[in-house]
């Protein structure tokens, strides 16, 4: 028998009996790896219930969900149980501007960049955007602190966008800074990895292991970027008890909904925002702008204004889209029918 608390379940949380949950730990197109009471199986969604219903219903790594366990078979997931935290993304296949489930159940994000030519101030706002979004906690880790050269730099320049976040620089090569990971590292609570590809996730999971878990890329020279190791999103569970969330790396992370996690990404715009003369600034051209004066006086760049502005942009097209796929489709009137 598994004792779920070790895989983070809050027993009290839920409603019902233990036996009859599980949590998914890896996701495979239509198949789901999961553990449960019984030991770890395979399983299927349910159609009748799932028929129908929009992406972010569907489970995903580190969600609970209720199972009908089969012990010579595929289990049956029967629902989606309720989430602490969640972190979605704009599913970047064209044509489909709808919510991608990507993690749940976490406690803690790792925002991932390396000290190399990858390291980019604009894309980690949009990680911290999402992560707080989330609701977890997130901490920034930047790899490849082995890496020539002073590092400085992109220390006091994560630091300052990352306002309020704990910013760690590691090396899984050589071990440095991993010791002040541990306090995230705790029995029953689960971390998600979230980075682009090439910036090492696989390599820090493998230290953090203690063994190879996962598979690492060669890094291309003239850009820093790698290939995708990690093919579909999976949880670990590390020696010291902590399960880790790994995830693909992303070429592009689409925002899809920051309306409390653009506030907490960017509390300084936040701040001077409430000094603005009218409550619905856009922070444009608008008079009285707070924060715009902030950028004359150079207590704002206008690069991380910039940013603000963009995140805001494409979440509030990405609701826009959504709202419209949900509304429903008006039939034609019959003939001969005046509609009154």
């Amino acid at each position: 028998m598994i004792d779920l608390k070790e895989y983070g379940l809050i027993p009290e949380t839920y409603q019902l009996e233990t036996e009859k949950i599980a949590r998914v730990t890896a996701v495979h197109k239509e198949r789901y790896e999961l553990v449960c009471e019984q030991g770890e199986c395979c399983a299927r969604l349910k159609s009748a219930v799932y028929f129908g219903m929009g992406a972010e219903d569907f489970p995903t790594v580190g969600d609970f969900v209720e199972l009908a366990y089969n012990p010579v078979g595929d289990s049956v997931i029967l629902r989606t149980l309720p989430r602490r935290t969640f972190f979605s993304r704009r599913d970047p296949t064209p044509g489909r501007p709808t919510e991608q489930a990507v993690a749940a159940n976490f406690d803690t994000v790792f925002v991932v960049q390396s000290l190399n030519e990858n390291f980019n101030i604009p894309r980690l706002e949009r990680y911290l955007a999402q992560a707080w979004q989330s609701g977890a906690e997130p901490v920034v880790v930047l790899t490849k602190a082995d890496l020539p050269g002073d590092h400085a730099t992109e220390l006091a320049a994560a630091e300052k966008a990352a306002q309020g976040v704990q910013v760690i620089a590691v090396s899984a090569k050589t071990g440095e800074g991993i010791e002040l990971l541990k306090p995230y590292l705790l029995p029953g609570k689960t971390l998600v990895f979230l980075g682009s590809s090439g910036v090492g996730k696989s390599s820090l999971l493998n230290r953090l292991a203690g063994k190879e878990l996962m598979e690492t890329g060669a890094i291309r020279e003239e850009d820093g970027r790698g290939r995708h190791t990690t093919t579909h999103r999976q949880m670990f569970r590390l020696p010291c008890g902590t399960l880790v969330i790994d995830t693909p790396g992303m070429r592009q992370l689409g925002i899809w909904d920051v309306s409390e996690g653009l506030g907490e990404a960017f509390p300084d715009i936040e701040a001077f925002s409430k000094q603005c003369r009218f409550s619905d600034c856009r922070h444009e051209a608008e008079p009285g702008c707070a924060v715009l004066q902030a950028v004359a006086d150079g207590q704002l760049s206008p690069e991380r204004l910039e940013s603000y502005r963009k995140l805001h942009r494409e979440a509030a097209v990405s609701r826009r889209k959504e709202k419209r796929k949900k509304q429903p489709v008006k039939k034609p009137g019959r003939k001969g029918k005046t509609g009154r």
